[in-house]
């Protein structure tokens, strides 16, 4: 039997203290929170604060999980080519530390948006699916399946 193939990534959505969310723009996916693969050897915490500060320069610390996601649809990765793996994706609520926002070789813009506007910047269907839920987080932990091609679909969703 083959060892499997899962992407492992973590999401971080970053709040200051006067309640803005941190965003960037990425090249393929519009706006989107801060986030990415966990290196092997890395913990989910310590991966998702190395996300932040190199997409961003901001220095957060995790205040608490808020979704577990996976998506388990395969598709082409954006050079139209290479197959990309299913996915399971950790969000973690985060508190801004310090730091001055900049861009990164993954984001092109980083800026601090009100909470009550930033659903405005997100247009991907998966980022819009799970920016909601974590605004609405109420403690309980989202999970979720979904496929985004060809079109974005929940496939199942509760909360613990």
């Amino acid at each position: 039997m083959a060892f499997p193939t899962h992407i492992v990534a973590a999401a971080g959505y970053v709040f200051d203290k006067e309640g803005n969310v941190l965003i960037i723009k990425t090249h393929n996916r519009g706006y989107d929170s801060t986030g990415g693969q966990i290196e092997e050897g890395e913990n989910l915490e310590e991966g998702v604060l190395r996300e932040i500060m190199e997409e961003s320069g901001i220095k957060a610390k995790v205040k608490c999980l808020c979704g577990v996601y996976s998506n388990v649809g395969k598709h082409v990765f954006y050079d139209g080519v290479k197959p990309v793996p299913t996915k399971v994706m950790f969000d973690f609520i985060c508190e801004y530390e310090s730091g001055e926002c900049r861009t990164s070789d993954e984001s092109s813009e980083v800026i601090w948006v009100p909470k009550e506007k930033v659903m405005d910047y997100i247009s991907a269907p998966a980022q819009r699916y799970r920016f909601e839920k974590m605004l609405k987080f109420d403690g309980k932990v989202t999970y979720a399946s979904y496929v985004t091609k060809p079109e974005f679909k929940v496939l199942t969703e509760r909360y613990i």
